[in-house]
């Protein structure tokens, strides 16, 4: 853990991550929340502000399909808390915390976003999301990476130590999730370093063109990737969540390797 930390810490430089202007945009009964930029980081209908507006964000609760025991959630960047809202509304048995390094992003969050204050199922922790994962190990069951500043995803987040801290920081049956920018071309780079972390147990979700790609990553290949299996699970997911999942499920076999009756990792082969 500790060589693994003293990489990490070697290479932070991400000052500006704290210091980033937030933005608040609204359109059609949508309010967008931006990072100096026009980029729109997190949306939320404002009617119905604890749903999932953005598809990627749908995309990345996935891990439920893979994952049927889930307890604890890590997050890294909170942005409008689309996913961590989600979750303390809908998944009651899952308690979440989340590192966000922005003071401005975290009260804008509460204040024009909804994100609720800190109980003991959500608690929004201000800090560097790169300091406490070198802290902690064996620490959760699911790990979200949603960490983006004005000129895009830190260096510092997309390294193969970082990588492989993420790997360290799940407990032996967790499931790593990252959101990547399809058209970033360091994508095959950042991918390739995911796979070398999780020795190959990675699926890829693209949600659009080019869009935003969720990547899995399984601290051990335990996952039924059966398609009969994950539709089932899909189907009873569907009755409780407004998530397209079976439309991701047909996504996950058209850009992995797939027969007619099962979705292949890498390390299958």
């Amino acid at each position: 853990m500790f060589r693994v930390a003293k990489s990490l810490l070697r290479g932070f430089n991400h000052p500006s991550a704290a210091n980033d202007t937030v933005d608040v945009s609204e359109i059609n009964g949508v309010r967008a929340l931006h990072l100096g930029s026009a980029t729109v980081q997190s949306a939320m209908r404002i009617r119905d502000p604890f749903a999932l507006e953005l598809t990627y964000t749908r995309a990345i609760m996935s891990f439920l399909l893979f994952h049927t025991n889930v307890e604890d959630m890590l997050t890294i960047g909170l942005g409008g808390g689309s996913v961590a809202k989600y979750v303390y509304a809908h998944c009651p048995e899952i308690v979440s915390k989340v590192i966000e390094i922005n003071p401005g992003i975290i009260q804008i969050a509460r204040n024009q976003f909804h994100v609720p204050d800190n109980d003991a199922r959500l608690e929004v922790i201000e800090g560097d999301g790169l300091i406490y994962l070198a802290e902690h190990t064996d620490a959760t069951d699911i790990l979200l990476i949603d960490a983006f500043d004005r000129n895009g995803i830190p260096p510092d987040f997309c390294s193969q130590d970082f990588f492989d801290q993420c790997a360290t920081t799940l407990r032996h049956d967790g499931i790593f999730v990252i959101n990547l920018w399809g058209s970033d071309k360091n994508f095959d780079v950042y991918l390739t370093r995911i796979e070398q972390s999780f020795d190959n147990r990675v699926l890829i979700l693209p949600t659009g063109k080019p869009g935003n790609i969720a990547v899995f990553g399984f601290k051990r290949g335990f996952a039924d990737l059966r398609l009969n299996s994950l539709r089932e699970r899909a189907k009873t997911l569907e009755k409780t969540h407004k998530i397209e999942f079976l439309q991701f499920i047909e996504k996950l076999a058209e850009h992995n390797q797939s027969t007619n009756n099962r979705i292949f990792m890498k390390s299958d082969r």
